[in-house]
Parts: C-alpha cells; structure tokens; sequence
C-alpha cells in the first residue's frame, strides 16, 4: 500500500517510523516532510490540497494520514473524501473541536461532559466582570489556532485582565485571539488521552503525560511541549471507565447526532482533580510530543489502525502494546520558545553503548533542514527533534532518553532534565 502523510514535525517522523515496520507499505510520502522525512520515504513540495489529491490518484495512494490540525480545520478530509480517497481525520465541522475553543466548550456543555466553569466572550467589560467572580490562578484561550500557544495561565485578576485585553485587541494572536474562553483554573494533574475513531468505535492509546512548560519543574512559559512519557501510572481503571463513560461515549454520540462523526484522533487532554478527569481541551490530532512515545510502544501494525480508523472497520481492529514505557525528551533550539535561531549543524555520536541501547533508543526529527550540497542535517526550528527512549521501566526508559541526548549536538542546544519527575519522584 502507498501511504501519503501531510506535516512536517516529530509527531510525523513518528508516524513514519512505525509505518515503515509494516512490510505492506510499499511507497511512503510526505507533504512536505522535513529534511530528515526523506530517510523514510519521498518528501512532496506539494501544499495546495487539490493537487495533493491529483498525485495520490496519479500514484495509486491509498491512505493518507494527516498530523497537525490546521489542515484538517481548513477542509482537507472533506476534499479527499468528495475525491473518493480515504484519508484519516475529521471532517472541517468536527475540526472546530480545536478550531474554535469557543465550539468546543460549548459543545462540551451541550453534552455534559465534565468541564471547568467558562465564558465565551468578545467584550472587555464582559470577561472583566467574569474574571472577578474567579479565583487566581485564572486561564484564558484565544478561540482560534495558536499552535499551541494560545493559553495564559494568569496568575493574579490584573494579569488575566491584561491578557484579555491583549487578546481581543489582535495584539496577541491576532485574528485568532478577537473571541476568547476565560475559565476557572483546575488544581490536579493533566494527562494526554488519545482516540482512535472511525465515527461509530473508538480505540483508546496508552495515557501519556506532556511537559509543556520550557524550564525543570514545569517553571517558565508554555511551549508546544518539552517532553512527554508514556503509559502513566496516574491514570488506573476507574479513570479509564470514567472517560469512556463520562467522556469519549458522550462525545461520540453528540458529534454524530449534530451531523459531523468524529474520525481520526480525539486527543483529550485532562485534568485529574481529587480522582475526577475533568476536561481541558479537545484536539484533532496526535499531541506532540506525545506521538513520538506512543508510536514505538504500538506492537500491532499502525497501518491497520489509520486504515480501519479512515474505512469505519475499528470493531474489526486487533490492537497490541509493548509492554514498556517511553520517555521523549525534546531537544529545541537556542532561542526556543522566544524566536528563531540561527541555522546549527546537527552532529549524533555513533552510539558505543550496548546492543540494548542502540535498539531502544531513537531521534525522532522535527524541526530540520537538509543541506542540499554537503546532506547534513541543520537545525532549523524550535523544537529540533525528540531522544525517544523505551524501557521496561519508566526509569530505564528516561536513563536511555538522555543518555541519547547526551550523544547529539548542535549549537545552542538545551532541553529538560527532568521528563517524567511527576512519577519518578513520588
């Protein structure tokens, strides 16, 4: 089967590498891939969806996998699908679960899924008065796609006022940040649950846990995430069947009965308040870097689960984890997450240790460009690439992350050194 995937992060390096295990994947695309994608497959400088889709039916392309929401909010499944390709992920209706915060608190209402207590508002005065009924810490969303970046965790009313008035002003993130979400501030631990849905079923991925604050002890602002591990041990049984039952079922049959099925990943992120999940945020697509651990823990073939998520054949998938842990460390490059760094040569020891090691560790490549005279790789984005580590412990996992990182090199390079403290130091 020829595969196509559209994005050009870790999260689809991440996709490719567990793609590339299943000897049924004959030719592999990505659009537009970065410049370490080509080890993989054949990277397309091809962005407009229309003649994407003329070059999966000119080459015979029988699935394609979509990684980063914007794609999906802007109609790319809809267009694939009225072209008879099958293609994994929501429709543009269903996208506006992430497109829109405002959407997709409200809907969160409609069908009582658990929530924070929230306003969706374009007035000053309005969030004002709302913000003074709240405690501090108090966040507040821009309602459009931020990449990421779009939440402020304010930690006093002045601070939360500012960033109201920086949002609906355009100043902060312009179009994206005129309606905005202010909502209580939930005191717990946050999980990333991922959904595999084909509209009717749904397979639930191994909780992962994300860092996305830039310094050691979650200090310092938001990024698009620093690292992540997976499977969690602070998510048991009953969370478990409290999300099926209070989250996933009530989400599925609220988006079917308004007329968009939900296919492709429901990424839910949560917030465990004294045993309960409580319910952050909904996205579209895989989190990253939560994709780069979940991916190399998958023991079955990811191309039957994208293929009967896009085909609606779940309740005919057979689905296998390893039984181990992944740790991701994120390596991101000198100025991240404040603004662009120059270019750096990217230069990886040969790894020396052991033969365990060199198979349960990996990089999984993000923000890279290769030259085109010498072929080396560069280090061109904020987020470079994820030292993915897996072990048959959480601690083993995380010593062989870093024991990668140690081995790669690149001018300005830093990262955390504390991926997966939440549990390792209970």
């Amino acid at each position: 089967m020829n595969v196509l995937v559209i994005g050009a992060g870790g999260r689809e390096y991440s996709i490719g590498m567990a793609l590339r295990k299943d000897e049924n994947v004959e030719s592999l695309y990505f659009a537009p891939g970065n410049g370490a994608t080509d080890e993989l497959g054949v990277n397309l400088d091809i962005s407009d969806f229309n003649k994407l889709a003329d070059f999966c039916e000119a080459n015979d392309v029988e699935l394609t996998i979509v990684g980063p929401e914007a794609p999906l909010v802007e109609g790319i499944a809809d267009l694939f699908e009225e072209r008879g390709l099958k293609i994994f992920g929501p429709s543009a209706k269903a996208a506006q679960l992430e497109g829109s915060k405002i959407f997709m608190k409200n809907f969160l209402a409609r069908h009582n899924v658990p929530t924070a207590k929230y306003i969706e508002t374009d007035s000053i005065e309005e969030a004002y008065k709302f913000i003074n009924t709240l405690e501090a810490p108090i966040v507040v969303k821009a309602d459009g796609l931020c990449g990421g970046k779009g939440v402020i965790i304010a930690k006093n009313h002045n601070e939360a006022k500012k960033a109201v008035g920086d949002m609906l002003s355009g100043n902060a993130f312009g179009e994206a940040g005129t309606s905005i979400v202010v909502e209580e501030f939930l005191d717990g631990y946050e999980l990333s649950v991922f959904a595999i849905c084909d509209g009717e079923d749904y397979v639930v991925l191994p909780a992962a846990q994300d860092h996305k604050r830039l310094h050691n002890n979650d200090q310092g602002p938001n990024t698009g995430g620093m690292g992540a591990y997976a499977p969690t041990p602070l998510v048991n049984d009953e969370i478990y069947k409290k999300l099926d039952e209070r989250v996933i079922v009530p989400t599925l049959k609220g988006m079917k009965e308004e007329g968009m099925p939900f296919k492709g990943v429901l990424f839910i992120g949560v917030m465990v308040v004294k045993g309960e999940p409580i319910i952050l945020e909904y996205n579209v697509r895989f989190g990253d870097p939560e994709c780069e651990e979940l991916m190399p823990l998958l023991k079955s073939s990811a191309l039957d689960l994208f293929y009967k998520g896009a085909t609606n054949d779940l309740k005919n998938l057979k689905i296998e984890f390893h039984d181990k842990f992944a740790v991701g460390v994120v390596m991101a490059s000198k100025d991240y997450p404040y603004k662009s760094s120059a270019p750096a040569e990217i230069i990886v020891d040969e790894i020396v240790h052991d033969e365990i090691f060199a198979q349960h560790a990996h990089i999984s490549y993000a923000g890279v460009t290769r030259d085109k005279e010498d072929g080396k790789l560069y280090a061109t984005g904020g987020r470079v690439l994820v030292c993915v580590g897996l072990g048959d412990t959480i601690e083993d996992a995380q010593k062989r992350a870093y024991m990668l990182v140690g081995q790669v090199h690149f001018a300005g390079k830093h990262c955390r050194t504390d991926i997966a403290y939440q549990v390792l130091n209970k």
